[in-house]
C-alpha cells in the first residue's frame, strides 16, 4: 500500500471540504484507514483494483496535525500537516515564472519564512516511467524559505500571501504548470475528439503516423540535444547586445527548432501532461485553481473558449468537485519587433472574458496593464497575482464587493445623434479615470465594417461617448483590439477597463 506521492511531511489540506486521500495497493489488501488524531477525524478506504481512496469528513482550519494511513500492520504517518486553502496555479510559462526571477523576488525570499505559505512541485516529466517515479519520490510539500521558494511560482507565490494574511490561515500552492504548452496538453484525449477542437488532435496523428514510440522518443532526444546549444548561443547573443532583434539572433545562432517534433515525449503533445502530471496529483482537495495561460493556443483563438471550457468540465469531473472555482488571468498586453500579426492575443482576451460569462465559479482577473514590449515574461508577477486574490475575495470567499475587485466592462452600446457611440459598462467602481488623460484605443466601424480611431472620448460615469469623423455613422466599437497597446484607462479601484469589441468574431480569424 503506497499514498500518492502528493501527500508528504508539511502538506496543506482543504479546510471545509470533504479530503481526499488517495494511493497505489496490491489489491490484495483487506483494510485500508486513513486518519487523524488531533481532530478525531478518520474513514475507510474503498479499494478498486490497484488504486484506493478515503475521503475524510470536512475539517477546520489547523496549523499541525497528524495524517495517518493504516493498512493492517503497516502505517505511515505524516507529521506538521496543516488544514487551510488549497490552490492549483496552473498554466504555461507565466505562472511557471519562478519568485527568484521575478522584480521583487529577492527581497520577497528573504521575508518569505514569515508567511503561512506551502507549496508542491508537480514533478515535470512528459512521460510514464522511471524518471517519472524517481521524480515523484523525491517531491515535497515545501515550507516557505529564503532557499527553498526560490522556484516557487511568482503569481502562486503573491496570491497566497495575500489570501493567507486575510483568511488567518495556512495557504497551500500546488503547482502544476509547464512553460509554452498548449490547454490541449492538460486534457485526455476523450476531451478533444470533438468537431471544433479535433485539430489538436488531427495535427498530433499526422505528425506521428508510422513512427513507433522508440523512433519518437529518439527524434526527441536529438532535438533536445542540438536546443541546448542553440539555447546557449541565444543567450551568448543576448549577453552581447541584450537589444538585438529576434530575427538577427536567428541569423547568428541558426534554426529554433523549439518546440521539437511531436511524439510521445514532448510535452507539449496534446494529452501528454493530464497523464503525467494532472491525473498524478487529482484529485487532491483544492479550493479552485489559478490559470494563467492562453499564449501557446493564439493560433486557435475561436476555439479557445472551448478548449478551456472542456478543461473545465473535466477538471471538474476529475476532482469529484462540480463547483470547484476557476480564476483565469486575461493576458496582458504583448507584442515584439518581429511580430507581424496584431490581434491575435485580443481574440484570446476575448474568449477568456467569454469563460467568465458563461462558465459558473469562474473569475477574470484582468491583467491588460501587466505586460511588457519585447518580453513574453513580464518580471513583475506581483499586480496578477494580486488581481487573482481580488477575484478569490468577491467570487469565492464572498469577502469584498465586485466594486472592489473588478474591472470596468463591457454591457452594451448605442448610437445617438447619428454620430455618437454611447458604451456602457458595468463594475465602473464609482467611475473611471484616464491614466495621464490618454484615452485612446477606441475605434469605431460604420456598415463597412472599417475600423478607425476615435477622434472624441468623453467619459460620464458609466457611459463613454466615442466620436470619429471618418465614421459619420457608427455601428459597431471596439476597444484595445491589438496585441499590444499602452494602458491609459482604469476603474477608481486601478483595474483596467477590459477590452472589448462589438462584432463578432471574423470566420478569417479561425
Amino acid at each position: 500500500m503506497k499514498t500518492a506521492p502528493i501527500f508528504s511531511d508539511n502538506m496543506v489540506l482543504q479546510r471545509h471540504k470533504n479530503i481526499r486521500v488517495f494511493g497505489s495497493c496490491s489489491g490484495r489488501e483487506q483494510r485500508i484507514t486513513v486518519s487523524i488524531p488531533e481532530l478525531r477525524a478518520s474513514a475507510e478506504a474503498v479499494i478498486t483494483g490497484s488504486r484506493w481512496e478515503a475521503v475524510l469528513p470536512a475539517l477546520p482550519e489547523c496549523d499541525s496535525c497528524t495524517l495517518v494511513v493504516a493498512c493492517g500492520a503497516i502505517q505511515k504517518q505524516f507529521t506538521n500537516v496543516a488544514i487551510g486553502e488549497v490552490w492549483l496555479a496552473g498554466g504555461q510559462s507565466n505562472m511557471e515564472y519562478e519568485l527568484r526571477n521575478d522584480r521583487h523576488g529577492a527581497d520577497e525570499l528573504r521575508e518569505c519564512a514569515r508567511e503561512n505559505v506551502r507549496y508542491y512541485y508537480t514533478p515535470k516529466v512528459s512521460m510514464l516511467g522511471e524518471e517519472l517515479n524517481a521524480a515523484e519520490s523525491a517531491s515535497r510539500w515545501e515550507i516557505a524559505s529564503e532557499t527553498g521558494s526560490v522556484a516557487w511560482s511568482a503569481v502562486g507565490w503573491y496570491f497566497a500571501k495575500e489570501l493567507s494574511r486575510r483568511l488567518g490561515c495556512i495557504v497551500g500552492i500546488l503547482g502544476c504548470n509547464w512553460g509554452g504548452t498548449s490547454a490541449s496538453a492538460w486534457v485526455p484525449r476523450e476531451v478533444l475528439d470533438t468537431a471544433q477542437l479535433r485539430p489538436y488532435l488531427d495535427e498530433y496523428d499526422a505528425a506521428t503516423a508510422g513512427k513507433s514510440d522508440e523512433q519518437m522518443i529518439v527524434e526527441y532526444d536529438e532535438y533536445t540535444a542540438y536546443q541546448a546549444g542553440f539555447d546557449r548561443r541565444v543567450a551568448e547573443c543576448y549577453a552581447e547586445n541584450p537589444d538585438i532583434r529576434w530575427s538577427d539572433v536567428l541569423e547568428k545562432c541558426g534554426e529554433n527548432r523549439y518546440p521539437g517534433p511531436l511524439g510521445i515525449k514532448n510535452p507539449m503533445r496534446p494529452c501528454g501532461l493530464y497523464e503525467t502530471m494532472v491525473s498524478r496529483v487529482c484529485p487532491y482537495t483544492v479550493r479552485g485553481v489559478l490559470w494563467y495561460q492562453g499564449e501557446s493556443d493564439d493560433h486557435r483563438p475561436q476555439s479557445y473558449c472551448e478548449l478551456m471550457s472542456a478543461l473545465i468540465r473535466c477538471w471538474r469531473g476529475a476532482w469529484h468537485d462540480d463547483e470547484m472555482a476557476v480564476l483565469i488571468v486575461q493576458l496582458p498586453m504583448y507584442s515584439c519587433d518581429d511580430d507581424n500579426e496584431f490581434t491575435r492575443w485580443a481574440y484570446i482576451r476575448e474568449a477568456q472574458e467569454r469563460l467568465f460569462r458563461t462558465v459558473k465559479n469562474t473569475g477574470l482577473a484582468v491583467a491588460l496593464d501587466c505586460g511588457e514590449y519585447n518580453n513574453i515574461h513580464p518580471t513583475d508577477k506581483s499586480t496578477v497575482g494580486h488581481r487573482l486574490y481580488l477575484q478569490a475575495l468577491s467570487e469565492v470567499y464572498g469577502l469584498a464587493d465586485r466594486a472592489e475587485t473588478m474591472p470596468p466592462m463591457y454591457a452594451s452600446h448605442e448610437v445617438r445623434h447619428g454620430d455618437t457611440m454611447i458604451v456602457y459598462l458595468d463594475n465602473p467602481s464609482g467611475g473611471l479615470s484616464g491614466n495621464d488623460g490618454h484615452l485612446d484605443g477606441f475605434e469605431l466601424a460604420g456598415a463597412d465594417g472599417a475600423y478607425y480611431p476615435a477622434d472624441s472620448v468623453e467619459i460620464r460615469g458609466n457611459q463613454i461617448h466615442i466620436k470619429c469623423g471618418k465614421v459619420k455613422r457608427p455601428v459597431n466599437v471596439r476597444f484595445k483590439w491589438i496585441n499590444y497597446a499602452g494602458v491609459g484607462l482604469f476603474g477608481t479601484n486601478g483595474i483596467p477597463v477590459a477590452p472589448f469589441r462589438t462584432d463578432s468574431f471574423p470566420k478569417e480569424d479561425k
